[in-house]
């Protein structure tokens, strides 16, 4: 719960329950899918991607949220 507020509902004026949901669907999404756990060795934790197949290809900065969230990935090979 923490993270979440720090990190995104801290930054963001909110106007409705639906862009709360919107918001908080965004950040589980890069928090599961695409953020890095320090506690768990740095690994993404449901990554759709081979760790080792992901190191070919020019990196790319994405983002979420409208550049709030961003993250690094690598474009395939």
């Amino acid at each position: 719960m923490r993270s979440v507020k720090e990190e995104c509902l801290s930054r963001c004026i909110l106007l409705s329950e639906h862009s709360l949901t919107h918001i908080l669907k965004e950040y589980l999404a890069h928090y599961h899918q695409e953020r890095p756990h320090q506690g768990k060795g740095n690994v993404v934790l449901l990554s759709s991607l081979d760790q080792d197949s992901a190191r070919h290809g020019s990196l790319q900065c994405r983002q979420r949220l409208g550049g709030l969230l961003k993250y690094y990935a690598r474009d395939a090979a």
